[in-house]
Protein backbone atom coordinates (compact mmCIF):
# COMPACT_ATOMS: atom_id res chain seq x y z
CA UNK A 1 0.00 0.00 0.00
CA UNK A 2 1.42 3.37 -1.03
CA UNK A 3 2.11 5.88 1.72
CA UNK A 4 -0.39 8.41 0.34
CA UNK A 5 -3.17 5.83 0.28
CA UNK A 6 -2.21 4.65 3.77
CA UNK A 7 -2.47 8.19 5.18
CA UNK A 8 -5.77 8.72 3.37
CA UNK A 9 -7.04 5.50 4.94
CA UNK A 10 -5.82 6.66 8.35
CA UNK A 11 -7.77 9.89 7.85
CA UNK A 12 -10.96 7.98 7.08
CA UNK A 13 -10.48 5.55 9.97
CA UNK A 14 -9.59 8.38 12.34
CA UNK A 15 -12.77 10.30 11.57
CA UNK A 16 -14.82 7.11 11.94
CA UNK A 17 -13.11 6.22 15.23
CA UNK A 18 -13.04 9.63 16.94
CA UNK A 19 -16.57 10.86 16.16
CA UNK A 20 -19.29 10.24 18.74
CA UNK A 21 -20.90 6.82 18.50
CA UNK A 22 -21.87 3.86 20.70
CA UNK A 23 -18.27 2.86 21.48
CA UNK A 24 -17.10 6.35 22.34
CA UNK A 25 -20.14 7.12 24.45
CA UNK A 26 -19.54 3.87 26.34
CA UNK A 27 -15.84 4.67 26.82
CA UNK A 28 -16.70 8.20 27.94
CA UNK A 29 -19.21 6.94 30.48
CA UNK A 30 -16.90 4.21 31.74
CA UNK A 31 -13.90 6.54 31.98
CA UNK A 32 -15.94 9.15 33.83
CA UNK A 33 -17.38 6.68 36.31
CA UNK A 34 -14.71 4.00 36.80
CA UNK A 35 -11.48 5.72 35.81
CA UNK A 36 -8.97 5.04 33.05
CA UNK A 37 -7.38 1.80 34.25
CA UNK A 38 -10.60 0.03 35.22
CA UNK A 39 -11.96 0.79 31.74
CA UNK A 40 -8.99 -0.48 29.72
CA UNK A 41 -10.50 -3.96 29.30
CA UNK A 42 -13.56 -2.40 27.69
CA UNK A 43 -11.32 -0.56 25.21
CA UNK A 44 -9.38 -3.76 24.43
CA UNK A 45 -12.64 -5.65 23.85
CA UNK A 46 -13.88 -2.94 21.48
CA UNK A 47 -10.59 -3.04 19.54
CA UNK A 48 -10.71 -6.84 19.22
CA UNK A 49 -14.32 -6.64 18.06
CA UNK A 50 -13.42 -4.06 15.40
CA UNK A 51 -10.60 -6.28 14.13
CA UNK A 52 -12.99 -9.25 13.99
CA UNK A 53 -15.51 -7.26 11.94
CA UNK A 54 -12.77 -6.05 9.58
CA UNK A 55 -11.49 -9.58 8.94
CA UNK A 56 -14.99 -10.94 8.38
CA UNK A 57 -15.70 -8.18 5.87
CA UNK A 58 -12.27 -8.38 4.21
CA UNK A 59 -12.20 -12.09 3.56
CA UNK A 60 -15.86 -12.37 2.69
CA UNK A 61 -15.51 -9.58 0.14
CA UNK A 62 -11.97 -10.69 -0.74
CA UNK A 63 -13.18 -14.04 -2.06
CA UNK A 64 -15.61 -12.30 -4.40
CA UNK A 65 -12.94 -9.87 -5.62
CA UNK A 66 -10.66 -12.78 -6.53
CA UNK A 67 -13.41 -14.38 -8.62
CA UNK A 68 -14.72 -11.09 -10.07
CA UNK A 69 -11.87 -8.50 -10.34
CA UNK A 70 -14.27 -5.87 -11.79
CA UNK A 71 -16.05 -5.91 -8.43
CA UNK A 72 -13.09 -4.05 -6.92
CA UNK A 73 -13.75 -0.97 -9.09
CA UNK A 74 -17.42 -1.11 -8.15
CA UNK A 75 -16.51 -1.31 -4.45
CA UNK A 76 -14.12 1.62 -4.83
CA UNK A 77 -16.88 3.74 -6.39
CA UNK A 78 -19.36 2.57 -3.74
CA UNK A 79 -16.79 3.31 -1.03
CA UNK A 80 -16.24 6.83 -2.35
CA UNK A 81 -19.99 7.48 -2.44
CA UNK A 82 -20.28 6.10 1.08
CA UNK A 83 -17.51 8.40 2.30
CA UNK A 84 -19.25 11.43 0.78
CA UNK A 85 -22.56 10.38 2.33
CA UNK A 86 -20.86 9.82 5.68
CA UNK A 87 -19.17 13.23 5.43
CA UNK A 88 -22.56 14.86 4.86
CA UNK A 89 -24.19 12.96 7.73
CA UNK A 90 -21.37 13.87 10.12
CA UNK A 91 -21.31 17.55 9.13
CA UNK A 92 -25.10 17.93 9.43
CA UNK A 93 -25.74 15.68 12.41
CA UNK A 94 -28.22 17.01 14.94
CA UNK A 95 -27.02 18.13 18.33
CA UNK A 96 -27.10 15.39 20.94
CA UNK A 97 -26.51 16.00 24.60
CA UNK A 98 -23.73 13.72 25.82
CA UNK A 99 -24.80 12.15 29.07
CA UNK A 100 -22.13 10.65 31.31
CA UNK A 101 -23.98 10.91 34.58
CA UNK A 102 -25.79 7.54 34.56
CA UNK A 103 -23.10 4.99 35.39
CA UNK A 104 -23.48 1.29 34.70
CA UNK A 105 -23.35 -0.76 37.93
CA UNK A 106 -19.80 -2.09 37.20
CA UNK A 107 -17.15 -1.78 34.48
CA UNK A 108 -17.99 -3.55 31.23
CA UNK A 109 -15.79 -6.58 30.59
CA UNK A 110 -13.57 -7.36 27.61
CA UNK A 111 -15.89 -9.95 26.04
CA UNK A 112 -18.86 -7.58 26.35
CA UNK A 113 -16.98 -4.83 24.50
CA UNK A 114 -16.01 -7.37 21.82
CA UNK A 115 -19.55 -8.73 21.35
CA UNK A 116 -21.00 -5.22 21.24
CA UNK A 117 -19.26 -4.62 17.89
CA UNK A 118 -21.36 -7.26 16.13
CA UNK A 119 -24.45 -5.22 17.04
CA UNK A 120 -22.85 -1.85 16.25
CA UNK A 121 -23.82 -0.55 12.77
CA UNK A 122 -20.98 1.99 12.88
CA UNK A 123 -18.44 -0.84 13.30
CA UNK A 124 -19.79 -2.69 10.24
CA UNK A 125 -19.88 0.51 8.18
CA UNK A 126 -16.32 1.35 9.21
CA UNK A 127 -15.09 -2.10 8.14
CA UNK A 128 -17.05 -2.07 4.89
CA UNK A 129 -15.98 1.48 4.05
CA UNK A 130 -12.31 0.75 4.70
CA UNK A 131 -12.24 -2.47 2.65
CA UNK A 132 -14.30 -1.06 -0.21
CA UNK A 133 -12.29 2.15 -0.48
CA UNK A 134 -8.72 1.25 0.44
CA UNK A 135 -8.09 -2.41 -0.36
CA UNK A 136 -6.00 -3.20 -3.43
CA UNK A 137 -6.94 -5.75 -6.08
CA UNK A 138 -5.01 -8.89 -7.01
CA UNK A 139 -1.91 -10.09 -5.19
CA UNK A 140 -1.72 -6.89 -3.13
CA UNK A 141 -5.13 -7.54 -1.51
CA UNK A 142 -3.86 -9.38 1.59
CA UNK A 143 -1.11 -6.80 2.16
CA UNK A 144 -3.63 -3.96 1.87
CA UNK A 145 -5.91 -5.68 4.41
CA UNK A 146 -2.94 -5.99 6.77
CA UNK A 147 -2.35 -2.23 6.31
CA UNK A 148 -6.02 -1.48 7.01
CA UNK A 149 -5.90 -3.71 10.09
CA UNK A 150 -2.82 -1.89 11.38
CA UNK A 151 -4.43 1.48 10.66
CA UNK A 152 -7.62 0.46 12.45
CA UNK A 153 -5.63 -0.77 15.45
CA UNK A 154 -3.72 2.52 15.68
CA UNK A 155 -6.73 4.84 15.37
CA UNK A 156 -8.87 2.77 17.74
CA UNK A 157 -6.06 2.74 20.31
CA UNK A 158 -5.50 6.50 20.14
CA UNK A 159 -9.17 7.47 19.99
CA UNK A 160 -9.99 4.99 22.77
CA UNK A 161 -7.33 6.51 25.02
CA UNK A 162 -8.62 10.00 24.24
CA UNK A 163 -12.26 9.16 24.99
CA UNK A 164 -11.28 7.27 28.14
CA UNK A 165 -8.65 9.64 29.48
CA UNK A 166 -10.50 12.83 28.72
CA UNK A 167 -14.06 11.49 28.57
CA UNK A 168 -15.43 13.87 31.15
CA UNK A 169 -13.67 16.88 29.62
CA UNK A 170 -14.76 16.00 26.06
CA UNK A 171 -18.29 15.38 27.28
CA UNK A 172 -18.39 18.83 28.85
CA UNK A 173 -16.91 20.51 25.77
CA UNK A 174 -19.42 18.93 23.40
CA UNK A 175 -22.38 19.86 25.58
CA UNK A 176 -22.28 23.23 23.80
CA UNK A 177 -24.24 23.24 20.53
CA UNK A 178 -21.65 25.48 18.91
CA UNK A 179 -18.78 23.13 19.84
CA UNK A 180 -20.81 20.14 18.64
CA UNK A 181 -21.49 21.69 15.22
CA UNK A 182 -17.93 22.97 14.78
CA UNK A 183 -16.51 19.54 15.64
CA UNK A 184 -18.83 17.68 13.28
CA UNK A 185 -18.40 20.08 10.34
CA UNK A 186 -14.61 19.74 10.65
CA UNK A 187 -14.90 15.93 10.78
CA UNK A 188 -17.25 15.97 7.76
CA UNK A 189 -14.77 17.99 5.68
CA UNK A 190 -11.93 15.63 6.63
CA UNK A 191 -14.03 12.62 5.62
CA UNK A 192 -14.89 14.12 2.22
CA UNK A 193 -11.22 14.97 1.63
CA UNK A 194 -10.33 11.27 1.95
CA UNK A 195 -12.19 10.58 -1.33
CA UNK A 196 -9.73 12.70 -3.33
CA UNK A 197 -6.80 10.58 -2.22
CA UNK A 198 -8.52 7.28 -3.10
CA UNK A 199 -8.43 8.21 -6.81
CA UNK A 200 -4.97 9.85 -7.01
Amino acid sequence: MELGLFFSMLGFLWVAAITPGPNNMLLTTSGANFGFFRSIWLMVGIMLGMQSILLLVAFGVGGLITVYPALHLFLKIAGSLYLLWLAWKIATSAYEKLETGAPPPKPIRLYQGWLLQFLNPKAWLMGLGAVASFSLAGAAYNHSIAGISLGMFLVNLVSGIIWLGFGTVIGRLLRSKRAWYTFNIAMGILTAACVLLIWH
